[in-house]
């Protein structure tokens, strides 16, 4: 008797699950991607923005020649599957063991925005200046208009640098603070507000040789 009503308990336990298994399917699931979802009416879901580097390998070691340890060249960046609603581009590259004056903000190392929405990659070694040759605008924690490659101590664990691409459906009315690019991140992640139509991320591992 006692192992039958096991047997029943079970048997009722594996039908709730299917049946809440069965209701999950049918509202969509909760499936991570990059930002975007898809129409409603059956229609299939969009491609995910995907951000792709010949640099280095997602997750992996970042060569010295893009660090502070070498040559400091930006490394090669590409994107697809942007969606049709984007009108520009943000690229936010940045430290995520710093913590700036005691605060939750970041090392930063690398922001550009303004790019048009054709720009579909970055190539390696971007020449320095406040504005590219497509008219958007870069900074960094080194200065305005230059690219800071990584630079962990040799002594610590590797440091991780997160590369994030934002699609925004309009473009930012924000210059460039060129005495103070933390002040210039925190206006242009403001301004992205409500306008973020996909997004994709891309990591790397760095410290200073010994």
């Amino acid at each position: 008797m006692r192992v039958s009503r096991m047997t029943a308990t079970a048997f009722a336990i594996s039908m709730t699950v299917a049946a809440l298994a069965a209701q999950q399917g049918a509202a969509g699931g909760g499936q991570r991607g990059g930002g975007q979802r898809g129409g409603g009416g059956g229609q299939p879901a969009a491609a995910p923005m995907r951000l792709m580097s010949q640099s280095f390998i997602d997750g992996g070691l970042i060569p010295p020649r893009f660090t502070q340890a070498g040559e400091q060249l930006s490394p090669q960046l590409a994107w697809v599957n942007a969606p049709p609603a984007t009108q520009s581009f943000v690229l936010h590259m940045h430290d995520m063991e710093g913590a700036r004056n005691r605060t939750t903000e970041d090392q930063l190392h690398w922001l550009v925005w303004n790019m048009p929405a054709t720009t579909t990659a970055l190539a390696e070694g971007v020449p320095n200046g406040p504005e590219l040759k497509d008219g958007s605008h870069q900074t960094s924690a080194t200065g305005n208009g230059i690219y800071r490659g990584p630079g962990a101590a040799a002594n610590g664990p590797f440091h991780h640098y997160v590369f994030e691409v934002f699609a925004l459906d309009t473009k930012l009315d924000v210059p460039a603070n060129a005495s103070d690019p933390f002040d210039t991140r925190a206006k242009v992640l403001a301004a992205m507000q409500g306008h973020i139509v996909g997004k994709a991320v891309y990591l790397g591992l760095f410290r200073r040789p010994e």
